[in-house]
């Protein structure tokens, strides 16, 4: 069974955790197929990502069978999420356009922090969210720590942490832990709408706001306005700017192409 499910439709791509028998968690090998799934995504001809996953659950973190973390009687836990997880988060992040995560039944440990790196979170009402690493005496990663407490507020990042109880898809919507929360037969018809919506969109424009947003969490307000006007210089030099503006004066929907030039 291929570790991960590559889905192209034209003008943006499914890419769907496919480890159903184990939740869909994390081995070595289904890391380097993601990571291989997400590069292809940079073919400019992409210009969305939906992300899901296969079966009852969208992910449950680490496989913790598998054999890079638990041979040995102490494992470098660090190395796993240096050589892996680490970078899954930077890859998703400095994608250049947009990610959409759907999230069916549980999101647990590392799988609920990939899917907060994603940019749009849709999620079934039956998932759930769960920071299940204090039950086994461990640290959120995968950004987990930097994520929480920018999405809900260190009170809640803390609970959150510390208790490792789940919560429910709206009740993560409505603490702005995810983007929206729809009933469990139109999850994947909902995502797909999404996904199909962002890659008619200004690519380019697209992938300035997600710098712009990134460096956000860590300007001064100077740092940032400065940063807003560079970029802005950029988006007002796209193909795709001058089109909507050609068709905000002309009243007719504008056709965007993605170009950078």
């Amino acid at each position: 069974m291929d570790e991960i499910l590559i889905d192209d439709r034209g003008s943006w791509r499914v890419v769907t955790l496919n480890r159903p028998d184990r939740l869909n968690s994390f081995n070595e090998a289904m890391h380097r197929a993601l990571a291989s799934a997400l590069d292809g995504a940079r073919d400019p001809a992409c210009r969305a990502v939906l992300l899901t996953g296969a079966g009852r659950g969208f992910c449950a973190g680490q496989d913790l069978a598998d054999v890079t973390v638990a041979e040995g009687s102490a494992p470098d836990l660090g190395v796993t999420i240096e050589t892996f997880y680490n970078p899954l988060v930077r890859q998703i992040r400095g994608l250049d356009k947009p990610v959409v995560c759907a999230v069916n039944g549980t999101a647990a440990g590392a799988g609920a922090n990939i899917a907060l790196a994603c940019d749009l979170v849709i999620a079934a009402r039956s998932a759930k969210f769960i920071q299940s690493f204090a039950k086994i005496g461990l640290v959120p990663d995968s950004g987990g720590t930097w994520f929480l407490p920018r999405l809900i507020g260190d009170a809640r990042a803390r609970g959150l942490a510390m208790l490792a109880e789940p919560i429910s898809a709206e009740t993560a919507a409505n603490w702005g832990l995810i983007w929206r929360v729809t009933d469990d037969d139109r999850l994947i018809s909902e995502a797909e709408a999404l996904t199909a919506h962002l890659a008619t969109q200004p690519t380019q424009g697209l992938a300035l706001i997600k710098q712009a947003l990134a460096a956000a969490a860590t300007s001064t307000l100077d740092a940032q306005l400065d940063l807003e006007r560079d970029l802005q210089r950029q988006a007002g030099r796209t193909p795709d700017y001058a089109e909507g503006v050609d068709a905000f004066i002309g009243k007719r929907a504008p056709t965007f192409t993605g170009r950078a030039h």
